[in-house]
């Protein structure tokens, strides 16, 4: 019996492990279902699932793990030819799916395996390692092809052991989210985080603000979400004291996958009494940093490394920046038991990705505060931009732009200035569309806030931003005149 899951041995016979909607699994009957299946795929080599929101992808992903395979968890939402270039490129030797779950084209050649949630066996004895792939994860591919990323099971355990540490999350906890299940976030953290500590999680199928406050008066005591999710509980609030009452008895509130505007922390504690806390990681790094669950909770932040995990920031010749100053903008490079192995069939990716003593690269920006917290002002492929010979971070003009009453959304990004290097551009989903605010009006707005060489130089107004499943914004869908 895999490490990865004591519970499954040991935890809560009458206590639900999974639930989904209406239906749920005990601790035996998780253990039961994925016994059985791990038992009809073990030797398989690594195994497809086909990851929808259900009991089925739970069980599939945990019985891979208890066989001692690899999963590769695929997006539903994927086109036809990114799944057959993430099939070509791992070669999976069947696909786990729900029954009556219709397949797209690109795997109906491929062996399938109906998930019974409700058989019973016992798991085969399987003697996997540390080092032994538990997950490859499929990059969102923004420069080329999606690369998979060989996720070890001595990561995903480390990962969730020091967030236990961080956010003395127990076997006592419940955990209700509604996040999808073919990336790190949903399935790692929402999924496999409360099996390994024994606990519950609940999963909402598609996010609501009346789910996570159904559940949170029925128990709940965590909650895992995007921006975008608490985006949507902060515009709720005002007319729902329920969910503000629902929201009060969290005992902790994650927000993660990007950065949450510091104008909806504001909004939610205002509202609420509670802070919510952020956490930063990646597809390759599983996660790297968090504000703590008994730590000073700084808006505005992702915290501070957790326990094994060494983080520095560096200049552009690599040089590591030795003064943390809370304003010296460096790249994020990490080291520790949470990284990944390699991607999949790209040694020459691999090796560009790590320097030469053994730091990943993350290519995300930040300041370091003296204390040790870190904040991430972007990407450095998007977000970082030079202007007037400043290092300038998006996030920080975004997060300004927010708190002016005419904004709804905001992103930022750079372009050619023949005078500046690069001018900083506004893209601004009014609140009113009827009467967005003028450019001159927001260029104001942001110089008093910040200083006056932040000012956006330029302002598109747009009916929505571009964004994934994940609700990041995708800034390379947005194009300058």
């Amino acid at each position: 019996m895999s490490s990865l899951f004591p519970a499954l041995t040991s935890g809560p016979a009458g206590r639900a492990a999974l639930r989904f909607g209406d239906r749920a699994l005990t601790y035996p009957e998780l253990a039961a279902a994925t016994g059985a299946l791990a038992d009809r795929i073990a030797g398989k080599g690594r195994v497809a699932v086909w990851a929808t929101p259900t009991l089925e992808t739970a069980v599939a992903v945990v019985a891979a793990l208890e066989a001692g395979i690899a999963a590769v968890p695929l997006n539903p939402k994927s086109g036809e030819k990114e799944l057959g270039h993430i099939l070509s490129d791992s070669a999976p030797s069947l696909v786990l799916a729900a029954p009556g779950e219709e397949l797209p084209s690109p795997l109906r050649d491929l062996e399938r395996v109906d998930v019974d949630v409700r058989a019973v066996g016992s798991c085969p004895d399987e003697q996997a390692t540390e080092a032994d792939p538990a997950l490859i994860v499929y990059t969102s591919g923004t420069t080329g092809p999606p690369k998979g990323a060989v996720i070890p099971r001595r990561a995903v355990a480390h990962t969730l052991d020091a967030l236990a540490d961080a956010w003395q999350w127990t076997g006592d906890d419940v955990l209700v989210h509604g996040l999808p299940l073919f990336h790190v976030h949903g399935l790692v953290l929402g999924i496999l985080g409360p099996l390994r500590r024994g606990g519950c999680v609940r999963h909402l199928g598609r996010f609501s603000t009346e789910g996570v406050a159904r559940e949170l008066n029925d128990g709940a005591t965590m909650v895992f979400g995007v921006p975008t999710m608490y985006h949507r509980i902060a515009q709720a609030l005002p007319e729902d004291p329920g969910l503000a009452q629902a929201l009060g008895k969290a005992r902790l509130l994650v927000s993660g996958s990007a950065a949450l505007p510091v104008h909806d922390h504001e909004r939610i504690t205002a509202a609420t009494g509670q802070r919510v806390i952020e956490r930063y990681g990646m597809t390759e790094t599983l996660m790297n940093t968090s504000v703590r669950a008994d730590g000073e909770p700084r808006a505005g932040t992702v915290g501070v490394p957790l326990p094994g995990v060494e983080l520095r920031l560096v200049e552009e010749d690599g040089t590591p920046i030795t003064s943390y100053d809370g304003e010296t903008v460096g790249e994020i490079q990490v080291r520790g038991p949470n990284l990944f192995t390699e991607y999949l069939n790209r040694p020459d990716a691999t090796t560009a990705a790590f320097t030469e003593d053994g730091w990943f690269r993350t290519g995300d920006m930040a300041v370091r505060d003296a204390d040790g917290y870190v904040r991430i002002v972007g990407r450095k492929a998007t977000d970082l931009i030079k202007s007037g010979g400043y290092k300038i971070g998006a996030g920080e003009i975004e997060n300004a732009l927010l708190e002016h009453a005419g904004v709804r959304e905001a992103a930022v990004t750079g372009e050619p200035d023949a005078d500046l290097g690069e001018r900083i551009v506004a893209w601004i989903v009014p609140a009113d569309p009827d009467s967005p605010p003028p450019a001159e009006e927001l260029a104001d707005h942001v110089a008093a806030r910040l200083a006056p060489h932040k000012r956006p130089r330029k302002v598109h107004y747009l009916d929505a931003l571009p964004r994934n499943d994940m609700g990041k914004i995708m800034k390379r869908a947005l194009t300058h005149d």
